[in-house]
């Protein structure tokens, strides 16, 4: 006998439907084709294991299962569950009703034992078959709530290979998933570990942090060891504007993929925050692999990429971020594939400014020798610092300040200035699709939208000159002094605009670094 079942093998963050062909005939012989990779092929002793354990044998025929599109290689173990349920339906072991089989798509992991463990790619699977019409969907238990996100579409979640078998018999032994998809999302966005309030002191540096957000600019923040930067950037999600249901849902596929989404979890509430350490690889930085996966970059899309110790981590590994933070994509091309992921993400790093950190510290001295600054700067490259709107240094907090009562400012509070910026931006680009953000805009939208008057246009005439800025700088001090004025309400660009922006670019000071 003949029959279908159905699976999904995930590309990037999209995924194929898989149709599995079970044919049984009379011999003893098994065959699996359509470019399996090994961990598909030794499903072959799962199954076998977990139909003896719950009292049913594997079927003694010849068994031949073809995957199609034979030329997408099939790898993991989750297509465990569509083989298995396949294998039975053909060989009409226990009666399963072959017509109800082809309205649902499964995806499952098989325990000797016969349980199902979790698969990576649940939601872009499920968006998948609600495009192919499927009816519904089947998978393990801890991923049947991400799917369940998707609407139309009815999830059940299954804890063993027997409760999948019998719902195909015609007995309701499993409870469809519904999730309240907007109330959680929404109840969950605010809750947050960090607060702004918690900050004492570093008033100018909470001002850049938030003009970064409203604009979605990079930033870098330079300061001697405990001076608190680590603690700041920690907290910049919690000013970030709250996600839209549309980027909640294009992160959570990604960290989907990835296999980042805690158990039991639908969409994600509140903006990634990635900190790799430095000793990170560049490929797992911008992904890719023999099995490729997304990097670090991709899943902080839409949130904070934050990187430590900036001149710590190796070159080639910051020199791979130059591309995604001008494109906001990344794609990763192999001799046997091609796969693109999202990379909109804004990056946050921090530095000590000498290899001993105290350089221009207003009360302990530098103790490196002459030139090891500019040496231990040199590790960035120019074009990557060019990159970065906003360099800020950091000072110590003095004592005063550390032990004082006085409240400081919420990050709701910040939050609601930023998001206020962030719709008069929303307004702005409404027309173009690949702008969301003053970080985001191309030469002619400076010109269009950053354009300073007389006053201001001399004042960045006169910075460029005498700190001998790149042409790149010019434009990023453009659009920061843009973000400042949305910060304002103010529809042109002021002089005093440009005074803060310009004030944003302390490593291109002439004489900094010796």
């Amino acid at each position: 006998m003949l029959v279908k079942t159905f699976a999904a093998a995930v590309q990037g963050i999209s995924a194929t439907k898989i149709t599995i062909e079970v044919s049984s005939t009379r011999g003893i012989q098994f065959f699996l084709v359509g470019l399996p990779d090994v961990a598909v092929r030794e499903s072959h002793e799962r199954i076998i294991s977990a139909l003896q354990v719950n009292g049913l044998n594997f079927p003694r025929t010849r068994i031949v299962i073809n995957m199609a599109p034979a030329d997408i290689r099939k790898e993991g173990s989750a297509y465990d569950l569509p083989l298995a349920i396949g294998i039975l339906a053909a060989a009409e072991e226990v009666g399963l009703d072959t017509d109800r089989l082809e309205e649902y798509l499964l995806m499952g992991e098989l325990s000797l034992d016969g349980s199902l463990q979790p698969v990576k790619g649940a939601l872009p699977i499920a968006i998948k078959a609600r495009e192919e019409g499927f009816k519904g969907l089947i998978v393990p238990k801890q991923n049947a709530r991400e799917a369940a996100v998707v609407n139309n579409l009815n999830v059940y979640g299954a804890e063993n290979i027997r409760e999948v078998i019998d719902f195909f018999c015609g007995k309701e032994s499993l409870t469809l998933t519904t999730v309240n998809t907007r109330e959680e999302f929404y109840a969950r966005q605010q809750q947050f570990e960090c607060d702004f309030s918690e900050v004492r002191g570093q008033e100018s540096v909470k001002r850049a942090l938030e003009v970064a957000a409203a604009g979605g600019h990079n930033i870098i923040l330079i300061g001697p060891p405990g001076s608190g930067k680590s603690m700041l950037a920690k907290r910049l999600p919690s000013i970030l504007p709250p996600f839209t249901l549309q980027e909640a849902l294009e992160t959570t596929k990604i960290h989907s993929v990835a296999g980042k989404v805690e158990k039991n979890t639908s969409l994600l509430a509140q903006r990634p925050f990635r900190s790799p350490h430095h000793t990170i690889s560049d490929v797992a930085m911008v992904g890719g692999g023999t099995f490729p996966q997304p990097g670090e970059i991709s899943l902080a899309h839409n949130g904070v990429l934050f990187l430590d110790e900036l001149p710590e981590f190796n070159r080639s590994v910051l020199e791979v971020l130059r591309q995604p933070l001008e494109d906001r994509r990344i794609g990763i091309s192999r001799a046997r594939f091609a796969v693109d992921y999202p990379a909109s993400f804004m990056l946050v790093a921090s530095m000590n400014p000498c290899p001993c950190g105290y350089y221009n510290h207003p009360e302990r001295q530098c103790l490196c020798p002459p030139g090891s600054v500019r040496k231990y700067m040199n590790r960035i490259s120019g074009p990557l610092l060019d990159r970065i709107d906003i360099q800020i240094e950091i000072v110590p907090v003095p004592f005063e300040k550390i032990s004082g009562n006085q409240p400081a400012e919420s990050s709701q509070a910040v939050r609601e200035r930023v998001i206020r910026a962030r719709e008069i931006q929303s307004k702005r680009f409404a027309s173009n699709k690949n702008t969301y953000c003053n970080a985001q805009m191309t030469p002619r939208q400076l010109h269009q939208y950053a354009v300073p008057d007389s006053e201001g246009l001399a004042r960045l005439k006169n910075a460029m000159e005498r700190l001998s800025l790149s042409a790149r700088a010019y434009d990023r001090i453009l659009k920061v002094s843009r973000t400042i004025a949305d910060l304002d309400g103010a529809e042109h660009i002021r002089s005093h605009h440009l005074a803060e922006a310009i004030n944003y670019r302390n490593l291109d000071r002439e004489g900094w670094g010796g």
